[in-house]
């Protein structure tokens, strides 16, 4: 008996396990929040990378819908398609918020094995009246940003599904040594360059070998064979020769026990490490010229995507996908810029988005020309349809649909309509003469072809000044290079990944600088290279800018031109990123300078490097102050306005002044008060004496 019930325990607490072992990761912590459907018949796509740890046929997917109150429920329905193929349909119900649980298996990845696709379809009823709902604002749901997948670890030994070229999705952090060489920050920076494009996370993290948080289970760890700490070389078994590089992924078996219990992950960094065992994907060399090897490596996808093994060593490395800097990218397709074709029907709106960035084009467009080219069906007497083009959510442009079903049309939209990051929607609208209505409601279709559809820049957006508007493009002509104060490398790792990250996400994707100390730049140099800068406020070199806004070794407070007002004032007891854009003294070579203050050096460095690639709203800023706390200010400084002051110019008395003067005024006013006084006791006395 005893022995039966220890068995039930058995069986019963390894059940729990497998039934617990899930980690619960949102619609939102993937990106997508509360996505709305509208229409009569609308759907919705969702993907999502999956990690090859993920055991599918145990997970599942909880779907949050809240259906328009309007809406009659027992008429409106929903569909669910998984990898194009339904696996749910039905009728609404009553609820306000409404659940589904659908359980998944492999069939439903993509051929790749990486991604779900997950589609929500509707046909949505209001009146029962087809003719009378097809316009009518109220006919929509919402699939909830709650929403999740429950997804459950395999419990087979799947860990051969693991390898260098799917292992990059999974790490959150770069480990790097604690006093970097410019081999160690340009591993990292091309890491950083790698892991982010792969899920374009924000949440990338960069540590020292001395300050690795313990919970950081799975990451990159650079560095030469000789400066690994002993306990992480003791994991490599495999032995690079002189002249070699290696890239060597250690898996370990070791899981968190927290992975038994059903939870919630709240940030992208949590949703990747969810599964993942201690991890570390070493990049390294047996000495400095087969380090450089591995770090070339990591710039080559071509190698990277096709090493399906745990470690590659690197006898000979090169970027073969390098291209000529100055190839002029000014015309790009809208397969270019991520678009697929996508053949639409039904009735009311159909719509199509694609998106694209300034800075891939070869350079800042001050206009850009947008084609559409794709059919549809053509139009009866009576039928009433649009071809509408939205830009940034703006209507820019409407054309009436005809009876050809041949879509060619364009517009052009100036540098004051596009951004540096664009949202364009095409949208067919379809309403069917009310006679045909009933008998009309599938036969409209219209589909874009994202192969002759274009955009295409013209006329470069050409200033005296350069601005963050035009950062990174302005870096895509010519060859760069990444210059860095010796004695703050240590603080400059996660700035110097933004900044490769940022130089390459775009098409051409093939901006390799070189790396150099600060005391090693030549005066050719900075007319020949385009430069980031990472320099400390004291650097030397700071003093060969002479074209630049702002001199950062100096105290500074900038004033608002209009009404003479103080509207910014360094201080280093705040730790602030600096940043400034200017043309270098070549022939219009982009300058970027990067430095901080304060006593947490590294993370404003990353502030600054982050801020100047956000979507900025104005055209001429070419100064920013960024501080730890997401706080920004940007500023357009002109070098010849009396705008900007220097206060550690001024000599002792000066300062004095300006700080004490009111003081020394009321001062002044006091004494004149009581001279004043005493003489006027005086003449009273003195007429006293003479009355007497």
């Amino acid at each position: 008996m005893n022995k039966f019930l220890t068995l039930l325990l058995l069986l019963t607490t390894l059940f729990a396990k497998v039934t617990l072992a899930q980690t619960n990761i949102s619609f939102k912590t993937y990106g997508h929040d509360d996505e709305v459907i509208y229409g009569m018949s609308g759907v919705s796509s969702f993907y999502f990378r999956m990690d090859p740890l993920v055991d599918m046929n145990r997970s599942k997917l909880v779907l949050y819908f809240e259906p328009s109150q309007a809406l009659i429920k027992n008429l409106s329905y929903i569909n669910i398609l998984l990898a194009d193929k339904p696996v749910f349909s039905g009728r609404m119900t009553q609820d306000s918020i409404q659940r589904l649980v659908i359980p998944l298996n492999s069939s439903y990845l993509t051929d790749n094995k990486q991604f779900l696709k997950v589609q929500v379809k509707t046909l949505l009823t209001i009146t029962d009246n087809k003719c009378k709902d097809l316009d009518n604002p109220a006919m929509w749901i919402k699939v909830k940003g709650y929403s999740f997948l429950s997804l459950v670890k395999s419990s087979k030994n799947v860990y051969n599904d693991v390898n260098i070229s799917n292992s990059f999705e999974s790490k959150t952090a770069i480990v790097y040594p604690t006093n970097p060489s410019l081999n160690d920050l340009k591993a990292v920076a091309w890491a950083y360059n790698k892991i982010k494009r792969s899920l374009a996370v924000s949440d990338l993290h960069v540590y020292s070998y001395d300050k690795v948080p313990d919970t950081i289970r799975n990451y990159v760890m650079v560095g030469t064979m000789d400066q690994l700490p002993a306990d992480k070389k003791s994991l490599i078994t495999v032995t690079p020769q002189g002249g070699q590089g290696l890239m060597y992924l250690y898996k370990s078996n070791v899981t968190d026990s927290s992975a038994y219990r059903p939870r919630f992950v709240s940030s992208i960094s949590a949703a990747r490490q969810a599964f993942s065992s201690n991890e570390i994907l070493f990049i390294t060399g047996a000495d400095d010229d087969g380090y450089n090897k591995a770090i070339t490596a990591l710039g080559n996808y071509n190698i990277l995507n096709s090493s399906f093994g745990n470690y590659l060593v690197v006898n000979t490395a090169s970027n073969d996908n390098i291209k000529n800097l100055n190839q002029q990218r000014t015309k790009l397709t809208f397969r270019d810029v991520g678009g697929v074709s996508n053949f639409m029907s039904g009735i009311g709106s159909l719509r199509s988005t694609y998106t694209f960035k300034n800075s891939d084009f070869s350079f800042t467009p001050k206009e850009v020309e947008i084609r559409f080219i794709g059919t549809y069906s053509g139009m009866n007497p009576a039928d009433r349809g649009y071809f509408n083009i939205y830009l940034n959510g703006m209507l820019i442009n409407s054309q009436k649909l005809n009876e050809t079903g041949k879509l060619n049309t364009s517009v052009v939209v100036n540098r004051y309509q596009h951004r540096k990051y664009n949202s364009l929607t095409a949208e067919f609208r379809f309403y069917p003469s009310t006679g045909n209505c009933m008998n009309s409601f599938l036969n409209f279709f219209g589909e874009i072809d994202v192969d002759k559809s274009y955009l295409e820049s013209r006329n470069p957006f050409v200033n005296n000044t350069l601005s963050f508007y035009q950062y990174p493009e302005a870096f895509n002509e010519g060859p760069s290079q990444i210059v860095i104060s010796k004695n703050y490398a240590k603080y400059a790792a996660g700035a110097v990944g933004e900044v490769i990250y940022e130089l390459n996400n775009n098409l051409n994707s093939n901006n390799f600088p070189d790396f150099k100390y600060s005391d090693e730049v030549q005066d050719g140099d900075l007319k020949k290279y385009n430069i980031v800068a990472l320099l400390a406020k004291d650097d030397p070199l700071m003093d060969k800018f002479p074209d630049a806004p702002i001199k950062f070794n100096h105290a500074f407070r900038l004033y608002n031109n209009e009404d003479n007002k103080l509207v910014y004032a360094l201080s280093d007891s705040v730790s602030n990123g600096l940043a400034q854009i200017f043309y270098g003294r070549g022939s219009n070579n982009a300058i970027l300078v990067l430095t901080a203050t304060g006593q947490n050096l590294d993370g404003a460095f990353l502030s600054a490097s982050k801020a100047i690639t956000e979507q900025l709203s104005t055209l001429n800023s070419n100064v920013c102050v960024a501080d730890l706390n997401d706080n920004k200010y940007l500023f357009n400084v002109d070098k010849a306005t009396d705008n900007i002051e220097y206060t550690d110019a001024k000599s002792g008395l000066a300062r004095f002044w300006e700080s004490y003067n009111l003081y020394v005024l009321l001062g002044i006013l006091v004494l004149i008060l009581l001279a004043f006084l005493y003489v006027r006791s005086k003449v009273q006395r003195s007429q006293d004496i003479i009355g007497e």
